[in-house]
């Protein structure tokens, strides 16, 4: 079991009608993330995590698109897309265990339509829930392959 280690830049929560709104913590359960138009939905893809590396991937083909824009709940510093489905990232005082590779969606194409072949592999992982509590911005994050 290896393991690495970054930290929370930034959190979401998706408000139907709303699109995304920057939070500086988010509660967390079972079921997602509380006041996320997508919590108690389907809990395998209640959480979505989003590394910096993709806005530097996009920026690097001359798109600049703002935090958020990937739909993303949790921003963070360090490059997650080598996980597999039962990897377990802990932040803060909560854990994760990923569950898969988010696929692109044609809402990308909102921001630039080169975006979703862009960025096809690198997203984003969904994660559900296995030990509730609050994420900050500014918390550890660590992950750990199995």
């Amino acid at each position: 079991m290896g393991s690495s280690s970054g930290v929370v830049l930034e959190l979401f929560i998706a408000i139907k009608g709303l699109g995304k709104e920057a939070r500086d913590e988010l509660n967390v359960d079972e079921k997602g993330i509380l006041e996320d138009k997508f919590y108690a939905k389907d809990s395998n893809r209640s959480i979505l995590i989003t590394s910096k590396e993709s806005y530097l991937l996009a920026k690097s083909q001359g798109i600049d698109a703002p935090y958020s824009a990937l739909g993303e709940n949790i921003l963070i510093d360090i490059n997650p897309y080598h996980l597999r489905c039962g990897d377990k990232i802990v932040i803060g005082d909560i854990e994760l265990v990923i569950t898969q590779n988010c696929t692109i969606c044609n809402s990308l194409a909102k921001v630039d339509e080169r975006l979703p072949e862009i960025l096809k592999c690198d997203r984003g992982i969904f994660a559900k829930t296995l030990k509730s509590g609050k994420i900050r911005k500014g918390d550890s994050v660590k992950i750990f392959k199995y």
